[in-house]
């Protein structure tokens, strides 16, 4: 004869069976209503802005769509108000230009007027978009909102797979990769955790910021913004594909609900957001800066010798020839040499692309970057690259992160070698989606 289950053996199963933090939430916020029964009574209902804000903000459908118009004027914004900036720092470098080359001294005028102020200074120019990006971001986080986003994005993460946790590493992509794979630590889980730290280096990071406004502003000029804003959210897109696939392929552990608390609305300072942006602005340059002056050198070095010594033409180069050697790989994409080569130094930093193309055309005697690459590839090919940028191998400190987090020499590999293979397929597919519409 079956003996009737235990009442206290039902009730621990399902407690174990659960989430241990959604648990102790229940617990807690029982023992702070018990409380409260004692100690308060509540007056008539009434609705303050907070909660109407919520009301819209956190809706099961207009959530994610606020959410989606926010981004996309965040970086309008960052774009269109970086416009005059971005120009007086140009003026600037090419103002320091014209003093530089009169140096009698060939070589070194070469140097400091091919080499460093077109590499580090053409990079330097690409600060005001990132400055005003880092101040969108702080204002954003200063008013509460972030903290509704990740509970909006919530949801949809959980039925893609992702921990519901992993929002806010991911979100710390926007700024540097590495801050986003050192913070998957704390999403729970080891599984859940591996799959952030693969996906969080396809979020857009401030160092691949330049390339886009770069590719943007001189292919697409009218919709610049637009198109920026898309590269931030085809990297979201592709981050949740992505861990969707290895959810279902290499980790199978069951993600868990986001729990927390959401901060109160408040106003801005002036003086709060602005000391974020140049706080997080300043770490950038001092990462940045760190290498882009020994890149330059470098750069410089290999786009103005060859195999018969200083002075070869660019296509000749030392550069030339590291670029052709990988060139026919990509000519299904209609990347040139000076693309080729910029996408190699590029897995040192992402900045390092825009500096590594600058230079070698400023070596080559091309005016502007700008004419350059109007000549060398098509807009097609530009929208591709941007997306290739997006998705290829992460720079080598997010690399290292990756190592560090993951413990693991073979996961490190494989971030390196998927991401490739995903950037190369994906921007591949833009040619020929792109192809079938324009031809």
């Amino acid at each position: 004869m079956n003996e009737a289950p235990d009442p206290e053996q039902i009730k621990e199963s399902e407690i174990f069976s659960t989430d241990p933090q959604l648990v102790l939430a229940d617990e807690r916020y029982e023992v702070i209503g018990s409380i409260l029964c004692e100690v308060y009574e509540p007056g008539d209902a009434k609705w303050v802005l907070s909660d109407m804000l919520d009301r819209v903000l956190l809706h099961k459908y207009l959530g994610l769509p606020i959410f989606v118009v926010i981004m996309w004027a965040m970086f309008h914004f960052t774009f269109q108000i970086s416009v005059v900036f971005m120009e007086m720092v140009a003026q600037f470098f090419t103002w320091l230009g014209t003093y530089t080359s009169l140096i009698e001294i060939p070589w070194l005028a070469s140097l400091l007027t091919d080499g460093v102020l077109s590499g580090v200074g053409f990079i330097l120019t690409f600060v005001p978009p990132i400055f005003f990006l880092y101040l969108a971001i702080s204002i954003l986080e200063d008013t509460g909102y972030l903290s509704r986003a990740a509970f909006v994005m919530d949801r949809l993460m959980m039925k893609m797979g992702l921990h519901g946790k992993s929002f806010i590493p991911l979100l710390l992509g926007f700024g540097c990769s590495v801050a986003s794979v050192m913070a998957a630590r704390t999403v729970d889980g080891e599984s859940n955790r591996f799959t952030t730290i693969l996906v969080s280096p396809l979020m857009s990071c401030a160092g691949r910021l330049p390339i886009y406004i770069l590719i943007a502003g001189v292919f697409f000029p009218v919709y610049a913004g637009t198109i920026v804003f898309l590269m931030y959210m085809l990297g979201i897109v592709m981050a949740i594909i992505v861990s969707l696939i290895f959810k279902k392929f290499l980790f199978r552990e069951e993600s868990s609900s986001l729990l927390m608390e959401l901060s109160q609305y408040q106003i801005p300072t002036v003086h709060g957001s602005f000391r974020h942006m140049w706080d997080r602005g300043l770490l950038f340059l001092k990462v940045a800066g760190s290498y882009l002056m020994v890149g330059s050198i470098i750069m410089w070095l290999l786009s103005s010798f060859g195999l018969s010594g200083y002075g070869v033409p660019v296509e000749e180069s030392f550069a030339s020839i590291l670029g052709k050697i990988f060139e026919p790989l990509f000519i299904p994409l209609g990347f040139s040499w000076q693309i080729v080569t910029a996408l190699i130094f590029g897995v040192i930093a992402k900045e390092a692309v825009v500096q590594t193309l600058s230079i070698i055309y400023a070596v080559g005697g091309t005016a502007t970057l700008a004419v350059a690459l109007t000549a060398s590839i098509s807009p097609l090919s530009a929208f591709a690259l941007m997306v290739f940028v997006l998705l290829y191998i992460p720079c080598l400190a997010t690399i290292g992160a990756v190592r560090k987090e993951t413990g693991s020499w073979k996961w490190t590999a494989f971030s390196v070698i998927y991401q490739f293979i995903l950037a190369y397929l994906v921007a591949l597919i833009v040619i020929f989606i792109g192809g079938f519409f324009i031809g």
